[in-house]
Formats: C-alpha cells, sequence, structure tokens
C-alpha cells in the first residue's frame, strides 16, 4: 500500500468542517495525520474541537499563532476573550505538547515559516493587500533549508508552488475558516472564495516522489455559521457562508 500523509490546518474551532475531513481521510484509510496548528481559537465549538483530536492518537499537532496566543493570560482579541474562559487545565496543557516544526523524510511541516508561526511563508502584506511571492523570492528565502517540500499553513489559502531549485511549498488551505479579515501586518483580506473545508493529501510514490492531492469537501457550513452567529460572531458567519471577507 502507498504511504500517504493527510495534511490540515487551520480548523479555528470548526467542529462540522473537521468532521467532513476527519471522515473522508478515514474513507481513505490513511492514518499518519499533521495538523498544522491554529485548531481551538475559533468562536464556532473550540470544545467539541478539542474533544475530537484529544481523544485521536497518533496525530502531530505544530503550534499556530493563535494555538500560542491561548496559552498567555490576557488578550485583547475578542476570539481570544471568548475560547480562554473555557479551555480547561487539560486542553492547555495539551496545546503546550504542539511542536514548533516537524520533519519527515524530506518534508518539512510548519504553521507559518520554518522560524515564526505568525509570518506568511507564500504570501507578503503590502499596503495594497496580500499577494503571492515570486518563486525564485521564496527560492532564496527557503535555500538553508534541506528538505524539498514545505508544507505551511497560516495564511488559510490552498497552494502548490514549484521554486526554480526543485523545491516545493505546499499549503492545503483551512479546514475551518476559509476568509479572514487582519490588521496586521497591515490591513489585508485573506478569501478562498469558497466555504469548503479543505486539506491535502501527500502520497509517496514508486519513484520516491510525493504526489500533492488538494481536497475540497462540502460540509454542514450553515450549521458553523450559525454557531458562530449564537455566539456573537456574524464576521466568522460570513466567511463561513461564502469564502469571502464580509464587506466593511
Amino acid at each position: 500500500m502507498s504511504q500517504a500523509i493527510a495534511v490540515m490546518a487551520d480548523i479555528h474551532s470548526n467542529s462540522p468542517a473537521l468532521d467532513a475531513v476527519l471522515n473522508d481521510i478515514e474513507s481513505r484509510h490513511i492514518t499518519q495525520i499533521v495538523n498544522l496548528g491554529d485548531t481551538l481559537f475559533g468562536p464556532i465549538d473550540p470544545l467539541g474541537t478539542a474533544d475530537r483530536l484529544m481523544q485521536r492518537n497518533g496525530i502531530i499537532h505544530i503550534m499556530g499563532n493563535c494555538d500560542e496566543l491561548l496559552l498567555k493570560a490576557h488578550s485583547e482579541s475578542l476570539t481570544f476573550q471568548y475560547v480562554k474562559p473555557l479551555m480547561s487545565p487539560s486542553m492547555l496543557r495539551w496545546i503546550q505538547t504542539y511542536v514548533s516544526t516537524w520533519e519527515y523524510e524530506n518534508i518539512l511541516f510548519c504553521h507559518g515559516t520554518p522560524d515564526s508561526n505568525d509570518i506568511y511563508l507564500v504570501e507578503e502584506v503590502t499596503d495594497q493587500g496580500a499577494a503571492v511571492k515570486h518563486p525564485s523570492r521564496l527560492a532564496q528565502e527557503l535555500a538553508g533549508v534541506q528538505q524539498t517540500h514545505i508544507i505551511c499553513g497560516h495564511s488559510h489559502i490552498g497552494r502548490t508552488i514549484y521554486l526554480p531549485d526543485g523545491k516545493f511549498v505546499i499549503n492545503p488551505g483551512s479546514v475551518g475558516l476559509p476568509a479572514y479579515y487582519d490588521q496586521l501586518p497591515l490591513p489585508h483580506a485573506m478569501e478562498s472564495m469558497a466555504p469548503h473545508a479543505r486539506y491535502a493529501i501527500l502520497k509517496k510514490m514508486e519513484d520516491a516522489s510525493w504526489r500533492v492531492e488538494h481536497v475540497s469537501l462540502v460540509y454542514d457550513w450553515e450549521r458553523a455559521a450559525r454557531l458562530a452567529e449564537r455566539n456573537g460572531r456574524n464576521d466568522y458567519a460570513y466567511a463561513l457562508r461564502t469564502g469571502l471577507v464580509e464587506p466593511c
């Protein structure tokens, strides 16, 4: 049987989307899962998300910037102020077990970049918004990385980019939050343009290369949106229904 790794990222407490992804992974008989982080930080269902993942053995969890934020005592973030009081000591201890990166054969898994979980790898943010970096620039930035495949999350936008030095940069997209607006480092929107739950599969071929498959799943995003609305977050609800940022 061919070797395969399922990669998911940026669940952001969306348990209905997570269920769809986990069920699809199970239907494909894939046993190795890597979660690139930002798991519980969201106003949808952080407790249900934690319950689903904490009872599953064998998932590699990588520390996202929002996971790290939940370990702090205070934050002005509205999402933090909703999620943090729900966290039990066992949940916080579980988050503390997340790793900064994970290496497997010629693959490096990280949340943002190999060196930081709060910086985009593929995109750069300017006063014009977010734009994808040219492959030659990415190759230069990743010259010190020995692995040929660099798997990242953080931006929520699924991509596979081939670099001129033969490396690949892969973002599986977001399981649970298909669009968002952020003020930092400059105001910008990230939009996947569709409400689907997304993840990726890396499958090792007979010639030792890795085939990348991006998976986009229909799930009950209306239910997820209603949960966000119930918790006072219409911005999340709009993104969950559309894959777009709510107009100002």
